[in-house]
């Protein structure tokens, strides 16, 4: 299995990479100000606790928790996490590519797995953004049951998904770093 960032050229890789890093950094700052205002007792985790909420009652509990500051920060910080999903599911997808290399070049094992892991950052985005869909829903007032569920399976994936990216990607990173230090 292939990845598209795998025709990218190597060293065009690594400034791409710090770009994508950079714009999620960016994205992050401005959508961790947003959440400030999250942080309820029914929302200690501000806009996170929303997120896996899983139930409409849990949900509605943290909407109504917020005032009306608190529901537009909500909505900013939905909005901007599409610019940060679109850097990170880029940029990790971007590291799995150059820490299969690292680790391909030393002859390590675990090569194989950065192709599938760059395509499930990209999963892990696509989840993202269902995921912000559903919590707009939400926030918009929809009464449907169907959105707090879709939106707490959607992050407990990417959550899942994102976590391996880091770990693999910071794998080739020593792996790279390891064999430069010989």
């Amino acid at each position: 299995m292939r990845h598209p960032f795998e025709l990218v050229p190597e060293e065009r890789r690594i400034p791409i990479l710090w770009s994508l890093l950079g714009l999620a950094v960016a994205s992050g700052a401005a959508a961790a100000v947003a959440d400030r205002r999250l942080r309820t007792e029914a929302a200690p985790w501000g806009i996170v606790s929303f997120e896996l909420a899983g139930t409409r009652a849990r949900a509605r509990r943290i909407v109504e928790s917020w005032d009306d500051a608190a529901r537009v920060s909500a909505a900013f910080s939905l909005g901007v996490d599409y610019l940060l999903l679109t850097a990170y599911a880029n940029g990790l997808a971007l590291a799995c590519v150059i820490g299969a290399d690292a680790l391909k070049k030393r002859g390590l094992p675990g090569a194989s797995l950065g192709a599938p892991l760059a395509w499930g950052q990209w999963l892990a985005g696509l989840l993202d953004a269902t995921e912000n869909a559903a919590l707009l829903e939400v926030l918009r007032g929809s009464d449907e049951a169907l959105w707090p569920p879709l939106a707490r399976r959607c992050a407990q994936a990417k959550f899942c998904l994102v976590g391996a990216g880091i770990a693999y990607g910071l794998l080739g990173y020593l792996a790279h770093r390891r064999s430069k230090g010989r």
